[in-house]
C-alpha cells in the first residue's frame, strides 16, 4: 500500500487590527494639519491689495461722472460766495456752449454782454475756453475788445485766465485746491451729449516734502 503524502500547512500570522487602526489615524492627523496649515498661512484674496500699495502718485482716486445741470449747480454756489462782496456780478453757465454773462458800464451805460466758448480739455487737466461769439445788445464790438473790458471789470479768481489776444479764458484747474490739499483734473466735457468727468487726487505727499526741506536746510548750515 502507498503511504499518504503528509501536506504540510503554513500558519498565516495574525493580523493586528489596533496596528491599521492607528496608521488610519496617523494618515488623517497629518492631512487635517496640512489642509488646516495651508487655509491659515494662505491669502484668501491674493489679488487684492491694500488701498495705499495700488494708489500711486498721479493715479485718480476716485472718478466723477457729472452732466450740464449738476456742474451749473455747483458754479452758481461758488459765484455767489466768491461775489458777495464784489459790486460787479457775473453768471457762467454751461448749455450747447459755456456762456459767461454780466453786466458793465460802457460810456456810462449799464451794457449786458454774453459771451460764448467752447470748452476743450487740455492735456494737464485743466480747461480751455475758446470764445466764439459774443452778443452786446446792439453793439458791433469785436470779441477780443469785449473780453479786454471782461478781464478790467469782471473779478476772477487767482486760477481763472483771461487772455483777450487768444479770445480764451484758461481755467487752471492744477491751482485750485480744496481746504484738504484734494485737486480735480478734467477728463472729458461733452455739452452736447451732456457728458462731464473729472478724477479726484490726493494731494502731493507732504512728508517727503518736508523731509527733503529738511535734508536742504541741515546741508546749508
Amino acid at each position: 500500500m502507498k503511504k499518504k503524502d503528509k501536506t504540510t500547512f503554513i500558519k498565516s500570522p495574525k493580523q493586528n487590527p489596533w496596528k491599521w487602526a492607528f496608521l488610519v489615524l496617523v494618515v488623517l492627523l497629518l492631512g487635517s494639519g496640512i489642509f488646516l496649515g495651508t487655509r491659515i498661512f494662505s491669502v484668501r484674496e491674493p489679488h487684492y491689495q491694500n488701498a495705499t500699495e495700488t494708489t500711486r502718485q498721479g493715479d485718480p482716486i476716485l472718478t466723477i461722472n457729472s452732466n450740464k445741470k449738476q456742474v451749473n449747480q455747483l458754479i452758481d454756489f461758488y459765484l455767489q460766495e466768491y461775489l458777495k462782496d464784489s459790486d460787479i456780478k457775473y453768471n457762467f453757465v454751461l448749455e450747447n456752449e459755456a456762456m459767461l454773462s454780466g453786466e458793465f458800464k460802457i460810456l456810462n451805460f449799464p451794457v449786458t454782454v454774453y459771451l460764448y466758448f467752447d470748452p476743450y480739455v487740455m492735456e494737464n487737466g485743466n480747461v480751455q475756453l475758446r470764445g466764439t461769439s459774443l452778443s452786446v445788445g446792439t453793439l458791433d464790438l469785436p470779441l477780443k475788445e469785449v473780453m479786454k473790458m471782461v478781464k478790467r471789470s469782471f473779478k476772477f479768481p487767482e486760477w481763472i485766465e483771461v487772455d483777450p489776444d487768444d479770445k480764451s479764458i484758461l481755467i487752471r484747474l492744477d491751482q485750485f485746491q480744496m481746504q484738504n490739499g484734494l485737486f480735480i483734473k478734467a477728463n472729458r466735457i461733452n455739452l452736447l451729449d451732456d457728458e462731464i468727468q473729472f478724477g479726484l487726487y490726493l494731494p502731493k505727499d507732504k512728508t517727503a516734502e518736508s523731509t527733503s526741506s529738511s535734508v536742504s536746510e541741515s546741508s546749508s548750515k
